[in-house]
């Protein structure tokens, strides 16, 4: 038999035939004169039980002695198909949990890379009122924090978003401090940027506080490092001062 005949009746592709032969699984048959190889029935007996162990999810490289000793060897045998066993049983371990996980951004209709924690309240990213710019950068820095920071800081993002989503007078504070510092640029005065720190200032006072009954320091670990960079990376500089003075508020100096 020709490759691809062999190749046919096991079910295989030629390609895949050729595969078996390069990682060694099955041998290469003697070719003809004219330089095709030449399979036999016993060829195909083993090519139809290497597709058998592919099918139950067997590594190739691990179906040398079960193909080979599968009849000497039994205790090899049942170790083989004990680690198989287990190997499928965490698969299918991970595969419900990622279909939980589906189902709940379906059930919230978020986005499919948005943190997990993050998607009840991804509807505060698409609100109307925000810019694109704004709801793209709010997301960008709150994945950001999420897979970055401790679990103190995961906890006390989602807990920022949650009262956000439950206080409809924040949230429009919210929007209203986002687009104001969107618009900030070189044409801004001294006064809209100080009108801005005050309103910032007392958003966040109403807004963490209370927050959360975890008394732990919150710790945004590597988060705290790249939301930084993201910042210089992404404002202009206006932003970046208007920032600049909040933290020296915020710090007290």
């Amino acid at each position: 038999m020709r490759s691809k005949e062999v190749a046919r009746l096991a079910g295989v592709t030629v390609r895949t035939l050729r595969h078996y032969h390069q990682v060694g699984v099955l041998a290469e048959p003697p070719r003809t004169s004219n330089g095709y190889r030449e399979y036999s029935v016993t060829d195909l007996v083993r090519l139809l039980r290497i597709r058998k162990l592919s099918n139950l999810g067997m590594p190739l490289e691990q179906m040398g002695s079960i193909l080979d000793d599968a009849e000497t060897d039994r205790g090899r045998t049942e170790q083989y198909l004990d680690d198989l066993d287990q190997e499928l049983s965490e698969q299918i371990q991970r595969l419900t949990e990622q279909r939980k996980i589906i189902a709940h951004l379906r059930a919230h209709q978020a986005a499919p890379d948005l943190p997990a924690e993050l998607v009840p309240f991804y509807s505060l990213f698409t609100i109307a009122g925000y810019t694109q710019r704004v709801a793209r950068m709010d997301r960008d820095q709150a994945i950001l924090w999420s897979h970055f920071s401790e679990e103190t800081g995961r906890t006390y993002l989602t807990a920022l978003y949650r009262k956000l989503s439950e206080r409809s007078d924040l949230l429009e504070t919210s929007v209203d401090i986002s687009r104001r510092f969107d618009a900030l640029d070189s044409t801004s005065s001294a006064a809209q940027v100080t009108d801005l720190l005050d309103d910032f200032t007392a958003f966040c006072a109403e807004l963490v506080s209370p927050l959360s009954g975890d008394a732990r320091p919150i710790d945004l670990g590597q988060a705290a490092d790249l939301l930084e960079e993201y910042g210089i990376e992404t404002y202009n500089p206006q932003q970046r001062k208007a920032l600049s003075l909040w933290a020296q508020r915020f710090s007290g100096d």
